[in-house]
């Protein structure tokens, strides 16, 4: 018998752009999907994104604007951020807030006998701490082992890396629905697993930027919401 490869599909910050979901829906290997966070915030489409995580059956964290979402609390956020999360509590239904209030902070799961943590922010923070490869190193390998996992998943930054350490990975996919690299195309990580050995693949897809953007204006969102798409910021 023929031993495949395992793997699974990492994304994260959908921030409520469906047309970008779909794409990367498309573009995806048939393998298991985890989202790290962020499924709503800024986009025009909250409703249907969600929906979308329900239907595939993705298994995701909560992040930041899921959060925010759920209680209220804008505190953290700028004035833009803060006017799409009011916007989207007044656009969503109550099952859509009970599923994001459902979201874990952390996430731990096996993928190919590895395991592999979830978390939107920071393994200690996980909401709100920034993580990006300029972090030190010595506090990389303690995320790894303080919570023996051998891959740790982060979104929140919208920017992807791949790091490995002496005691294994941490690794961004980057956004799917609002990318801040310079690249407008919706960003997600696909990890393989065999014989415990790991490979990751990233990849960027085009998507239908101008309608998502349309959306956003047609809302009465914020205008920078829907110009930054383009842009890739």
């Amino acid at each position: 018998m023929i031993r495949l490869p395992s793997g699974a599909v990492l994304i994260s910050d959908i921030h409520s752009n469906l047309e970008a979901l779909e794409a990367v829906s498309t573009d995806m290997p048939r393998l298991p999907v985890y989202c790290i966070g962020d499924i709503v915030g800024y986009g025009a489409s909250p409703v249907e994104v969600v929906q979308q995580m329900r239907m595939k059956d993705v298994s995701a964290v909560m992040g930041n604007h899921d959060y925010a979402t759920c209680t209220g609390d804008t505190k953290w956020f700028n004035p833009e951020a803060a006017t799409a999360v009011e916007w989207t509590k007044q656009h969503i239904s109550p099952a859509e807030i009970e599923y994001l209030q459902s979201l874990p902070l952390r996430r731990v799961v096996e993928i190919g006998g590895v395991k592999v943590l979830l978390v939107h922010g920071s393994p200690t923070d996980p909401l709100f701490e920034y993580v990006d490869p300029s972090t030190n190193e010595h506090l990389f390998n303690a995320y790894l082992t303080h919570y023996e996992a051998h891959i740790i998943a982060m979104g929140h930054t919208h920017v992807p890396f791949i790091w490995q350490g002496r005691n294994g990975y941490l690794v961004n996919p980057g956004s799917v629905g609002q990318p801040r690299t310079g690249n407008p195309e919706a960003s997600y990580l696909v990890m393989w697993v065999e014989d415990q050995q790991v490979k990751f693949e990233h990849r960027t897809v085009p998507y239908d930027v101008k309608t998502a953007a349309e959306k956003i204006r047609q809302a009465g969102l914020p205008g920078f919401l829907a110009e930054r798409l383009s842009r890739g910021i």
